[in-house]
């Protein structure tokens, strides 16, 4: 028989899921089969996802750290990268907004649409500000099992704990030897990310069905929602990603990365689609790094990216916030001067480092973003329900976006002159 590459089968799912959703809504299919059912049939899938995402990444570090030369200079590559990526980002949502003022389609109609719209209200993560100091306090874990306990895993504090550990290993070997207990340890955290790498493997398989199932239960449910007054708003928003992702993105790892993009598409697909159907770039770590190594970018690369860099790389979030306030504010009357727009910017950014990849981040965030322009704290109340109605779209893209950005940085961290050297120390520890 015939095998469909994985990208294909996705597509499928993706075709399908969202055939089912519009033509059944949240009726019945067959036998008594609602969209509502597959969608919580995919929601088993991208559970054993999720579950495999916080260790794969503590082991995946570990590993890395101890086996590979992680150089100090590839470090600052990779915040350099990431500063570039958002820094565009922002040029663009900028650009987009200043030139074309969607935002004014709702003056003096945001009380009606508030009226005629709205969902559910969510809170920011308890402890969440735009102080960096306060953040950063919070990344530094209290005991060593706190992070991996927390519904959504503290990342940060994991990538954190893992690279000391790492590095630790990594001199205790060179100065006991390879016979030593700690080089046993060592063996272990490799066996356990070889473990949870073969457990993704059979994952995988599922993955296209998940998609299917989740996408018609979404689109049935809430399909009808992204149309009328809050269209203005959803196309906004979608162009900004989208110009982010399908051009300057797909330019960079062709130009650059020397990653055509029918590779960077094709091979990065079950990551993307499977990210969008999560709308959680974190829980997408796995099958980022399973598609970057299909990909043919190092380990190194790879881990550095998806791994330590993961919350470096929210460009969706960031994008999104940014462009998000300034909308709202031009509904609102607000003529934002270029600093003030720079404090949004830069509001976005602690944002996006300041939360970890977990479902509806970008919105859940937008207050703090919004309160940083001085928008009056009930018209963010009031408004933060009406853009939950039409999130379940925008914030799938976002996590598109994010998952993107993970494998573009390690495209391009890839092309480091540093990286033949570390890849054969890699080859010499083992």
């Amino acid at each position: 028989m015939l095998r469909l590459p994985l990208y294909a089968r996705v597509l499928i799912g993706v075709a399908l899921g969202t055939f089912c959703g519009l033509a059944f809504g949240e009726g019945t299919i067959l036998f008594g089969l609602t969209n509502k059912h597959l969608g919580d049939a995919g929601l088993l899938v991208i559970r054993l996802l999720r579950a495999m995402a916080v260790p794969l990444i503590f082991f995946a570090v570990v590993d890395a750290f101890v086996r590979t030369e992680i150089s100090g200079k590839q470090g600052l590559k990779l915040v350099a990268i990431c500063a570039f990526n958002v820094s565009v980002a922002f040029l663009i949502g900028m650009t987009l907004i200043n030139t074309f003022r969607p935002g004014e389609a709702w003056k003096d109609r945001l009380a009606d649409i508030e009226a005629t719209a709205g969902g559910p209200a969510r809170k920011a993560p308890e402890g969440l500000s735009l102080d960096p100091m306060k953040n950063l306090s919070g990344y530094v874990p209290a005991n060593l099992v706190d992070p991996f306990q927390k519904d959504n895993g503290n990342v940060i504090s994991v990538v954190f704990l893992a690279i000391m550990i790492g590095v630790s290993m990594r001199r205790l070997i060179a100065r006991q030897g390879r016979d030593s207990s700690v080089a046993r340890l060592a063996d272990l955290a490799e066996g356990g990310f070889d473990t949870l790498v073969t457990i993704l493997g059979m994952i995988v398989e599922a993955i296209p069905f998940a998609v299917f199932g989740v996408l018609a239960q979404v689109i049935g449910r809430d399909g009808t929602k992204v149309f009328g007054e809050l269209s203005v708003y959803v196309v906004a928003m979608v162009s900004g990603l989208s110009l982010h992702a399908l051009g300057y993105y797909t330019l960079a790892a062709w130009l650059i990365g020397r990653r055509a993009p029918r590779v960077y598409f094709g091979e990065g697909a079950p990551a993307i689609f499977a990210g969008m159907s999560m709308n959680s770039s974190l829980a997408t770590v796995p099958l980022t790094l399973e598609s970057l190594k299909r990909m043919k970018i190092s380990d190194a690369s790879a881990r550095l990216s998806a791994c330590v860099g993961t919350n470096l790389n929210n460009d969706g979030i960031v994008l999104y916030d940014a462009m998000a306030a300034l909308f709202l504010s031009q509904a609102l009357g607000y003529d934002l001067t270029f600093s003030q727009q720079a404090v949004v910017a830069l509001a976005s950014l602690m944002a996006g480092i300041g939360i970890s990849g977990v479902p509806d981040a970008g919105l859940i965030v937008l207050p703090l973003v919004l309160s940083t322009v001085g928008l009056p704290e009930a018209v963010i109340v009031g408004v933060i329900p009406v853009l939950f109605s039409v999130d379940w779209l925008i914030g799938r893209v976002r996590s598109g976006v994010n998952v993107m950005s993970d494998m573009l940085v390690a495209i391009l961290l890839d092309r480091s002159p540093a990286e033949p050297s570390a890849s054969g120390g890699a080859e010499r520890a083992a």
